[in-house]
């Protein structure tokens, strides 16, 4: 039996490593929040119609008193976290990531961020998480939008152990915050869930002289394994950063990687346009270091339907397309 990975005093779960391996980063959310609310009165959970694909049924059970289901009317959905959030409660918003920053667009604009509603918006089903399900419930664009808003925190945790990590800061974290989650299961990319967490504050996690991978969400493990094998087979230093926190972004970390490396490239489970790597442009234009830099994500076009870890090969952004774009980075026309 692994050891475990909560604390059992201030989340009242007993997993171990063996049994994470069962569970989503939605599931984790679902849980984890469960735990917290007990001591929480404030926290509230709503939904729109969601409560079983967003992996909540613990919370309800719990705390009935504090569910709140509108229906498919996500728009109704955030007017109602927004008012609520007024009225001193905490509301927590669970629905898929396209129709939280598509469909309910201008309302967590003027409701949530224009009045900085103390809303938690965790956004299941993102990126190409459900990529079997067609153009309609892929969502590519959703960074792009929410860290455009002003007052909107911008979070996309690597794995379930980083998202229990986000679930317990986002509890005492004023303002409004945007969580953004897969669907299925999520290779780890941490061994556990003992390790600092600051919003706003990436994580290096490997470090390195020959070029930095700056990655979010599900990027972060393919670019550990695709650094890891850079390092045995090729001899090259790849730095890792995972940058959680889009917005408000690890300027610090940006510099100090495009000073000290040759070149950077950042991989999101986003279009190229606006997400994590315009971020990061951003910045270094902003700072005027001239380095190389390349976006690894989906292009400007719709993206192509089927599983997501295929779709992830296809686009470039698992770990074979992340070591390749490493590689003709540091030797070009070599490979």
């Amino acid at each position: 039996m692994g050891k475990p990975i909560l604390n059992p005093k201030a989340d009242g779960l007993t997993w171990t490593v063996d049994t994470l391996d069962e569970l989503t980063q939605a599931e984790i959310y679902g849980k984890v929040l469960t735990g917290l609310a007990r001591t929480r009165p404030e926290i509230v959970f709503l939904t729109a119609d969601l409560a079983k694909s967003t992996k909540m049924k613990e919370f309800i059970k719990e705390y009935p008193d504090r569910y709140f289901n509108l229906g498919i009317m996500e728009q109704t959905l955030m007017t109602a976290a927004a008012g609520m959030s007024i009225a001193g409660k905490h509301p927590f918003v669970s629905t898929f990531g396209a129709f939280a920053s598509m469909r309910a667009c201008e309302q967590v604009r003027t409701d949530i961020c224009f009045q900085r509603s103390r809303v938690k918006i965790m956004a299941t089903h993102s990126g190409l998480s459900f990529g079997q399900a067609g153009t309609t419930h892929h969502c590519l664009e959703d960074i792009a939008i929410m860290r455009t808003f002003p007052n909107m925190t911008v979070i996309v945790p690597a794995d379930g152990f980083e998202t229990a990590q986000v679930v317990r800061a986002m509890v005492d974290y004023d303002g409004p915050a945007y969580i953004r989650l897969g669907r299925g299961f999520e290779f780890p990319a941490y061994e556990n869930d003992q390790f600092p967490f600051q919003v706003g504050k990436a994580n290096i996690l490997l470090e390195g002289s020959d070029v930095t991978v700056i990655a979010c969400g599900v990027g972060v493990e393919g670019g550990k394994e695709a650094a890891e094998f850079l390092l045995h087979e090729e001899n090259i230093k790849v730095r890792l950063i995972d940058m959680h926190t889009i917005k408000p972004l690890d300027r610090a970390a940006i510099v100090a990687a495009a000073r000290e490396t040759s070149g950077i490239i950042t991989v999101e489970e986003h279009h190229i346009i606006g997400g994590l790597g315009s971020a990061v442009a951003e910045v270094l234009a902003e700072e005027g270091i001239p380095v190389k830099f390349r976006r690894l994500g989906i292009p400007d076009d719709w993206a192509i339907v089927g599983y997501p870890e295929d779709l992830y090969e296809h686009y470039g952004i698992s770990a074979n397309g992340i070591r390749a774009a490493v590689l003709e980075m540091v030797r070009p026309g070599a490979h």
